[in-house]
């Protein structure tokens, strides 16, 4: 995986944006709700599910994300230390659970 690869996976998405934010930070929104933060620089936080956080960030290479550990995100420090089919399923897992917490009025206009 690298920042490409990821940027086509986020926005592979329905209704997903991406913009700049705090300078540089790419983040990938839906509903401007944001499951994935990057950089160019490398590695990517995400919403993973609470009984998945600790599991997650056991492993090396992964920590709780900077101000957003609290609401079960994590942060992957390089690209290379989740294999492609776990970065699939951790981002389609974060945008579901960022997507599910969407007012229903506002889930049924995303297409």
């Amino acid at each position: 995986m690298n920042l490409e690869q990821l940027r086509e996976l986020c926005l592979s998405f329905p209704a997903t944006s991406e913009d700049l934010k705090w300078g540089a930070d790419i983040c990938f929104s839906v509903a401007d709700k944001m499951f994935c933060v990057t950089s160019e620089e490398g590695g990517a936080s995400f919403k993973v599910l609470p009984g998945e956080f600790d599991e997650m960030t056991e492993r090396d290479g992964i920590i709780p994300a900077p101000y957003m550990a609290r609401n079960k995100w994590v942060y992957v420090q390089e690209f290379n230390k989740l294999k492609p089919k776990e970065w699939k399923h951790c981002i389609s897992q974060s945008y579901d659970l960022i997507r599910s917490k969407l007012p229903q009025r506002v889930q049924r206009t995303l297409k």
